[in-house]
């Protein structure tokens, strides 16, 4: 496993300051030893000094453009990993202009192979072409710390209970080491891609998509919909856990989706409509019992009226009818006696 080195490069501002007196100091050497030369008399030897001053001044001049390799600048929320001939040196982590070893590579080769890389080229499909252009080119030594997020596309996976749902998550991330995710993954955007929706598949079967009224412990389980501050943190941490080895850190992750599929929605829904309905009715019933307990108990009490355990009955079913029934009571009147 690799570990990032901070590296502090050297100012960009004083070694272009150095390089340009060099280009001077070579260009008037070069005008000088071309003058030497022009100005010495036909049939005389110049003298040697000025045939090695030309020599010199035309070879520094080729190699003057090698330290011009060496300059970068990073924009806050950059940072360049330094690799010289394959070996890692460290990474710059400051911003500004700065000047390294110009033989430091600007980016990674890529790990495909050749004969992998023409099957990709040959292919038809054009995510094969972008992945084999994107492996020859190799992956840029400049990264990116900045917060990044990914949009996940909707996923058609089974919950806790087989049902087919339908579901989807944003995730906020960044790159925390440098070195894990140049050196230790291939390429650190689709292993975050990757990751984010195997770990997605993974919390969604966890988890029932909601209670279920059959169900003895559905009071004190955690679903999808009931519960999405519970399930968001726990994708947070599954994430972080599989995004560990490339270096990136897990900011949030958060569901952005939840339905169940189109082929069992209706069905679901008229479940869900069902259960609704039978809670209703009991609210209903117990609420109808207690008011005719009440009424029976604060009739006896008064005195005023004396029922039998018939009259009690037949009253307390009358009660129920009413405060039951959906449709409006319509009172018949007894003109005559209650017995």
């Amino acid at each position: 496993m690799s570990v990032e080195k901070q590296l502090r490069a050297k100012s960009g501002y004083g070694m272009l300051v150095a390089v340009a007196v060099a280009l001077i100091v070579i260009i008037g050497f070069f005008i000088w030893s071309t003058i030497g030369l022009a100005s010495t008399p036909d049939g005389v030897d110049a003298p040697a000094v000025y045939g090695w001053g030309l020599g010199l001044s035309i070879l520094a001049f080729c190699l003057w453009f090698i330290p011009l390799n060496g300059f970068f600048s990073l924009q806050p929320g950059q940072a360049r990993v330094c690799i010289l001939f394959g070996k890692y040196v460290g990474t710059v982590r400051d911003e500004g202009f700065f000047w390294a070893n110009p033989f430091f590579s600007k980016s990674m080769g890529g790990s495909a192979g050749i004969g992998e890389m023409i099957e990709l080229e040959i292919s038809d499909s054009k995510a094969a072409k972008a992945a084999a252009q994107k492996a020859a080119k190799g992956n840029p030594t400049t990264i990116s710390t900045r917060v990044r997020t990914l949009n996940g596309e909707r996923l058609k996976v089974n919950d806790k209970m087989g049902n087919p749902i339908e579901i989807a998550t944003v995730v906020v991330w960044h790159v925390a080491d440098t070195a894990k995710a140049l050196f230790d993954v291939d390429d650190y955007q689709s292993y975050v891609a990757m990751q984010a929706e195997t770990a997605l598949r993974h919390v969604a079967s966890v988890y029932a998509y909601d209670h279920l009224e059959d169900e003895s412990d559905a009071a004190g389980a955690i679903t999808l919909r009931a519960n999405v501050e519970e399930v968001s943190e726990a994708l947070r941490r599954e994430l972080a856990m599989r995004l560990a080895p490339a270096g990136v850190e897990v900011d949030d992750a958060r569901l952005t989706h939840l339905a169940y599929s189109p082929e069992i929605a209706q069905a679901m829904l008229r479940r869900q409509q069902a259960e609704a309905v039978i809670a209703a009715r009991k609210k209903i019933v117990e609420g109808a019992v207690s008011m005719v307990d009440m009424a029976v108990k604060e009739m006896a009490a008064g005195g005023t009226i004396e029922l039998d355990d018939e009259r009690k009955a037949q009253m307390a079913s009358n009660l129920m009818v009413v405060l039951c029934g959906e449709s409006e009571a319509h009172p018949v009147l007894n003109a005559g006696s209650l017995y």
